[in-house]
């Protein structure tokens, strides 16, 4: 059975000679909600919704602040909706363009835009996803994450079927992650140092971590994808 590091070293194959686009492509699919390190921002507008928080904020500070704050949180909850939107293409573009790396195929920026040409599938994907993670996390935090590793395989799954249906992708995402979340988990994990380091360096040290995590990640997804049969 692969450990983390071999599927670092995959990745780090996958990106040799390729880290300016890799870090280019993912720092637009950041941006664009497509990679790991997305949708932090999209739970903005709701971690800030509580009005009680809000009666209390807003009557202790001037208007002119209160203008600006009204303003951030409208532009945070268009870019929630706007990611919500298009996340889904981008998502799996990167999807494509991960496993592109790792299979040390060639690569290229726009690859990250070319999940939009299924536009229908991914966003039906994402939706779905963001639905049954957002009401298992009601019953508790932790359902909620063991959803996300549930379906965390879905956008690779329906990068390379595109026959398949957004339903068809998560249900074969459940079945794959089946025993596999925690080995999942450890892979994510690893990479804790390399994050605190980008942190440090005032966050551009992620622009490198960023796709070297989504590549190893795309690496434990051909492993799995071979060990569950889908290419025997």
């Amino acid at each position: 059975m692969s450990v983390a590091n071999d599927f670092r070293k995959k990745a780090r194959d996958g990106l040799s000679g390729r880290w300016a686009t890799a870090v280019i492509t993912g720092l637009v699919a950041s941006i664009l909600g497509g990679s790991s390190f997305s949708g932090q921002a999209a739970n903005m507008a709701e971690r800030t919704s509580d009005s009680s928080t809000f009666t209390e904020l807003f009557s202790s500070i001037s208007p002119v602040i209160l203008a600006v704050v009204m303003g951030i949180l409208s532009m945070a909850l268009v870019w929630s909706i706007l990611i919500l939107i298009i996340g889904g293409a981008v998502k799996l573009g990167y999807a494509e363009f991960n496993l592109n790396v790792v299979d040390q195929r060639e690569v290229h920026f726009g690859d990250l835009f070319g999940g939009f040409s299924r536009f229908g599938q991914a966003f039906l994907l994402q939706l779905l996803v963001t639905i049954f993670v957002s009401l298992w996390t009601l019953l508790f935090i932790i359902p909620g994450i063991i959803a996300a590793y549930r379906y965390s395989m879905a956008f690779f799954i329906l990068a390379e079927h595109p026959e398949m249906s957004a339903m068809d992708a998560l249900r074969e995402s459940k079945q794959m992650m089946a025993g596999n979340k925690w080995r999942l988990f450890c892979l994510q994990f690893s990479f804790i140092g390399w994050m605190i380091l980008g942190v440090i360096t005032c966050g551009i040290g992620l622009l490198w971590v960023n796709p070297y995590l989504n590549a190893a990640v795309a690496a434990f997804y051909r492993d799995i994808s071979y060990n569950d049969g889908q290419y025997a």
